[in-house]
């Protein structure tokens, strides 16, 4: 129904940069709100970072201070910049979209944090 188109993400050494990037159809009129998970195999899915239609943020402990959520220009568009990345945060990133009750991913996009 619903379909968020990620990228930005691939491989990058530790204390590096990424900037991840979700887009929302544009047949979406209202602003929602976003996030970003990330899940690494035999683990649980879990927050990285969510962002309310008003702009408020919230974060994972374990990312704060390195990442930021942010809208873009476009409706239901975030970006997540992560710096000073580091190997525990390899996994694959999935934006979120939530409509009441209802919650939207888009297919995932991985991230590899390694020397």
């Amino acid at each position: 129904q619903v379909q968020l188109v990620e990228s930005g993400g691939g491989l990058v050494q530790p204390g590096g940069s990424l900037r991840l990037s979700c887009a929302a159809p544009g047949s979406m009129f209202r602003i929602y709100p976003m996030g970003w998970y990330r899940q690494a195999p035999g683990k649980q899915r879990g927050l990285v970072a969510a962002i309310t239609r008003g702009g408020s943020t919230n974060y994972a402990d374990s990312v704060k201070g390195r990442i930021t959520i942010s809208r873009g220009k476009a409706k239901n568009t975030v970006y997540l910049q992560m710096n000073g990345l580091k190997p525990e945060d390899s996994a694959v990133y999935c934006c979120n979209l939530r409509v009441g009750i209802i919650n939207y991913w888009g297919q995932g996009t991985p991230v590899t944090v390694s020397s």
